[in-house]
């Protein structure tokens, strides 16, 4: 069986979780939500996953459907003393990204006057400076990965260096997936770097789609494609209704 672009996607947002142990997995969009619910089925069992509201679920549902099995309750105050302790790895979105993992997803252009409205700061400060912060990109440009970000909401490398010690005593960003590529951020100075290209994507392609000079290695890796039994997971018990294509087109 032959995996498609949002497969290897969803295979590359579950390997975010691989090793985290017993930690909430709070996956934001249909790839994460469906990596998230992989990775507990495989190779992560001690995830705990919610319905997206107030329930710790047991069993893994198709996307769309109701839990089956509740394991537990999760209020919000419950939900942000996890937030704080560090029990908590969250796969945002970014409108814009940098090279050293500053998102944005509050404005565009000029915070006095900006251009566009987006969704504002929310919870991104808190998620970043307090656990892991992953973020999965559905559409890899140069106007989303960006010299510099119009307004910084997640906090990068460099704004954490900057702050001092209470800022990046539990700073880390694992993992940035986007329908081209794999990328992290594991350099000496702390700045984005290829992890792996998906299948048929090319250096010079994603050296275009980048808003900035990206070194892409000689020698870098393909994407880990799905197991069979990966994708029988995804194909006939996560996302049977085939949603993930609606994100990541074929």
């Amino acid at each position: 069986m032959k995996a498609g672009r949002a497969e290897m996607c969803a295979v590359a947002c579950a390997e975010a979780w691989r090793g985290d142990g017993e930690i909430l997995a709070s996956p934001m969009g249909v790839l994460p939500t469906i990596g998230a619910r992989l990775a507990k089925l495989t190779f992560s069992p001690d995830l705990l996953l919610t319905d997206g509201e107030a329930l710790l679920t047991a069993d893994v549902p198709a996307l769309a459907a109701r839990a089956g099995v509740v394991e537990g309750w999760l209020p919000y105050r419950r939900h942000l003393a996890l937030v704080t302790g560090g029990r908590r790895h969250v796969m945002m979105g970014a409108s814009q990204l940098d090279r050293h993992g500053n998102q944005n997803i509050s404005c565009i252009g000029d915070w006095k006057q900006p251009s566009r409205q987006l969704l504002g700061v929310r919870g991104a400060p808190a998620n970043t400076l307090n656990h892991p912060t992953s973020y999965w990109i559905p559409r890899h440009s140069p106007r989303v990965l960006v010299e510099r970000v119009d307004m910084v909401c997640g906090v990068g490398y460099d704004r954490a260096a900057a702050a001092g010690p209470s800022a990046t005593r539990f700073h880390r960003i694992p993992r940035v997936v986007t329908d081209l590529a794999v990328l992290d951020f594991e350099t000496p100075d702390r700045t984005m770097r290829v992890r792996s290209l998906h299948p048929g994507v090319t250096a010079a392609e994603l050296r275009a789609a980048t808003g900035f000079a990206l070194r892409v290695p000689d020698d870098v890796p393909a994407t880990r494609a799905p197991t069979a039994e990966e994708l029988r997971l995804i194909r006939g018990v996560i996302d049977p209704a085939g949603l993930r294509e609606r994100e990541v087109r074929p």
